[in-house]
């Protein structure tokens, strides 16, 4: 059967690269892209669906996330641009990929746009930098958290990777004061695209992103930053899973200065808990998130970073929620998400599916099936609008967690609920 051709307007230079390869449907190229990333990612769960597939090749896509990028790499060698993808904000095209790190024996590991935008490669041009300039950039960072709340982190990673590499060109020919300012903000903005990458499910690129972070708040010499970074990696440690490294990290940030302000506690208190958590030790999370409850109040500092204790209501419940449902305490959990989602914001709209899928995870922990489903319903749309990877986590740990309704109304209507983020990129 001939093939239709696509829509007026469509991705062109997709569907022709498709053809070249001698893939004759979408559903074909989808299979042989299927197959590429998983050899290349190392993630025999890894999929491009055929109907993502048709997606692209109907109009121009966006930049795709991670891990498509990786794969259409691996399938057809060039990167998305060359296939009719839109290029984010500040990508800079690496050509020599051994250079970048952007390619290894197993295939494309690292995303160049992120090396490129952390390394500012020979000399910089001098020029006089403005003091005033360390404020504008603190400035735009607090809309980029606000903004982070709204959409999620795809829209983001390359206007936020962007500003940093503006930043660090700033560095190389500032003095003074204004360099250190500088520095400092510019740890700020590299642990939020750290943080961008952790939340589109991307922990290689959020692991380069923390060291940088790291690595400038070394150079600055400010014990605080050191600390804030050192919690950084801890987050990413949470999401390996990898619970000693958690606590090893957060002991460091704890003891690496004496006297340390209310709010890094706070940030690294709560983080140990979840490192708690994943070893099974309840009692020890309680002790170390009633610790940090003892300091939440007193936080009163001007720092533009790890504001989130501030920023979002029910900060540390919303903590022992998410470990109360790591623990598998589902009705302990049920009791916290209830009170923590009636003080979300609209304008925290990603947070708010997170916690849905929390609670609809908890719910299912609860033996409260139909609940869970209800819950899942609403956090399955913002996961989509967002591309949050971590919405996407949590609601696969809740189908695992429904197993023993699978065969039921509630199992089924799960299901259903769930087809947009199994199909959807």
């Amino acid at each position: 059967m001939a093939e239709k051709e696509a829509p007026a307007g469509g991705n062109g230079a997709l569907r022709a690269a498709r053809l070249k390869r001698g893939w004759r449907s979408g559903e074909a190229a989808a299979r042989a892209v299927t197959a590429a990333g998983r050899e290349a990612l190392g993630d025999r769960a890894f999929e491009v669906s055929p109907r993502t597939w048709r997606r692209w090749e109907s109009a121009r896509p966006g930049w795709p996330r991670g891990d498509c990028a990786r794969a259409l790499y691996a399938a057809f060698g060039c990167w998305p641009e060359d296939l009719g993808f839109d290029t984010p904000p500040g990508w800079v095209r690496a050509e020599i990929q051994n250079v970048t790190g952007a390619e290894t024996a197993g295939g494309p590991r690292h995303f160049a746009p992120s090396v490129t935008a952390a390394v500012t490669s020979g000399l910089v041009a001098q020029r006089y930098v403005d003091p005033s300039l360390i404020d504008y950039f603190a400035e735009q960072l607090e809309g980029h958290y606000r903004a982070d709340m709204l959409l999620g982190p795809h829209d983001l990673i390359g206007t936020v990777s962007a500003q940093y590499a503006l930043i660090d060109r700033l560095v190389r020919v500032a003095t003074g004061e204004t360099r250190q300012g500088l520095l400092r903000v510019g740890a700020a903005y590299a642990a939020l695209v750290g943080w961008l990458h952790q939340d589109a499910g991307d922990l290689a690129e959020a692991t380069f992103w923390r060291g940088v972070a790291q690595e400038v708040a070394l150079r600055v010499q400010d014990p605080l930053l050191i600390s804030y970074s050192l919690v950084n990696q801890a987050q990413v440690r949470t999401d390996l899973m990898d619970g000693p490294g958690v606590i090893d990290l957060c002991e460091a940030a704890l003891n690496h200065r004496p006297n340390l302000p209310p709010k890094i506690r706070v940030m690294a208190l709560q983080q140990q808990a979840h490192g708690a958590s994943l070893r099974n030790d309840r009692k020890s999370c309680d002790r170390l998130l009633d610790q940090a409850t003892s300091q939440v109040s007193r936080v009163n500092d001007e720092l533009p970073w790890g504001n989130a204790c501030r920023r979002t209501p029910g900060y540390l419940e919303v903590q022992r929620a998410t470990c109360y449902g790591r623990l598998g305490l589902g009705k302990e959990a049920v009791a916290l998400w209830s009170e923590v989602l009636k003080h979300v914001p609209s304008t925290a709209r990603r947070d708010r599916g997170v916690y849905l899928a929390r609670f609809a995870h908890a719910a299912a922990l609860a033996r409260e099936p139909d609940q869970a489903t209800e819950l899942a319903e609403q956090a399955v749309s913002i996961a989509v609008d967002t591309g949050s990877a971590r919405m996407r986590r949590e609601l696969a740990a809740l189908r695992s967690a429904m197993r023993p309704w699978r065969d039921t109304r509630s199992g089924t209507s799960l299901e259903e609920v769930l087809t947009p983020v199994n199909t959807e990129e």
